[in-house]
């Protein structure tokens, strides 16, 4: 059986209910790599976890990671110990031509989660492509981040594979279910919304994500939705309340209308789902170049229409007029056709409904881990 080690960067432990998207992903799929090659999972020493451990029955040795030169130093030590057939760097591409010299005869992967380790300030053009073509595959979680990448370096084309990432379904209550009513009333009824119309986001409150964009969508929406809650879960840091400019600019904007917003604070990602079990919709207004959005997968798995801006790879997972609409993220136009959108779909139960329906149909055919891993598997069977 082929040895495979996963190099995580050492931000988060795993797993980490304060961790982002990139530990999740190793924490979710890795596992279920076993048995057909045997892993083991590198990463960041946390809080009450052991040094060496074992994550659903894969090995995961952790270190101190405050000095990430350090951290990075003691894997590849670990690793010359290891002698794996293949290691899978996640999201960090400066390591990779470090790693392919100190062990020339083994396959170096590259998991990119997104555009931000291959832009300045984390990586120069002139390092870009020597870092790039360092390995031996890059793994990217949408056709859009492939297409990014090839644009920037045609000759990486070869070696640049697409892998979507995926949900665990059964932590999505069924909507209609008795579980489902049940979460659904629970918190609804602790937080006295009763049975107001609920527009949520999820996710990281910082410019990129388009928040903004949504709060001023209120000043149409609440003319024809009197009774409208828009729910805003998030933070501007992973496992953080701090405030910044930008979530202070936020409260701002909603300070118009205070009966209309809430906001709730970071929650751990396995309070995601109960929290989706309340909403009617789920809004993405992301205005940057977002490579995948795994909430758009998340929402879709808990039966919910999603309202999402039409860039980078979110069009891979949104079926526009299927489970949900895209929009256009032009300044100019995303205020407008949010509020058009959201209002169409507050006034049509039934639209609602069949779009939610299929949204979780296309996450139980695509866009489960469980798939993830069998598309990972076929890509190393081709080494």
């Amino acid at each position: 059986m082929k040895k495979v080690a996963f190099v995580t960067p050492g931000a988060f432990p795993v797993p980490s209910s304060m961790g982002g998207s990139v530990e999740r992903v190793v924490e979710k799929f890795v596992p279920k790599l076993q048995p057909h090659v045997a892993v083991t999972i590198y990463g960041r020493l946390g809080r009450g976890l052991r040094a060496r451990d074992h994550l659903e029955g894969a090995p995961i040795e952790r270190y101190n990671a405050t000095n990430k030169r350090r951290y990075f130093d003691i894997v590849c030590k670990r690793l010359q110990l290891l002698k794996p057939h293949t290691i899978q760097i996640e999201n960090r591409p400066r390591w990779v031509p470090r790693l392919k010299k100190l062990m020339p005869h083994c396959q170096i992967w590259l998991n990119l989660h997104s555009t931000t380790f291959i832009s300045a300030p984390y990586l120069k053009r002139r390092d870009r492509l020597r870092c790039l073509m360092a390995a031996d595959r890059i793994i990217v979680n949408s056709a859009f981040l492939r297409s990014y990448i090839v644009g920037m370096f045609p000759r990486l084309a070869s070696i640049v594979s697409v892998n979507h990432l995926g949900v665990d379904v059964e932590q999505f209550a069924e909507k209609g279910s008795t579980e489902w009513k049940a979460i659904r009333e629970k918190v609804r009824t602790a937080k006295k919304w009763g049975q107001r119309p609920i527009v949520m986001f999820v996710g990281r409150l910082i410019p990129q994500k388009g928040v903004h964009h949504l709060l001023a969508s209120l000043r149409h929406l609440i003319v024809h939705h009197p009774n409208v809650l828009v729910i805003i879960v998030g933070s501007a840091l992973y496992g953080s309340h701090r405030t910044t400019p930008y979530v202070r600019k936020l409260h701002r904007l909603a300070g118009r209308w205070r009966k209309h917003v809430h906001f709730q604070p970071y929650i751990p990602h396995h309070e995601v789902a109960h929290w989706l079990a309340m909403a009617d919709i789920a809004v993405v207004p992301s205005i940057g170049k977002e490579a995948f959005g795994l909430v758009n997968v998340e929402a879709m798995a808990a039966g919910l229409p999603v309202i999402a801006t039409n860039t980078g790879g979110i069009r891979e997972v949104v079926s526009d007029g299927e489970t949900g609409y895209l929009v256009s993220k032009q300044r100019s136009r995303i205020v407008s056709e949010l509020s058009s959108r959201i209002s169409e779909l507050l006034s049509n139960s039934e639209l609602r409904e069949q779009m939610g329906r299929k949204g979780r149909q296309r996450v139980l055919d695509h866009f489960t881990w469980n798939q993830t891993a069998q598309r990972w598997l076929k890509l190393h069977g081709e080494q």
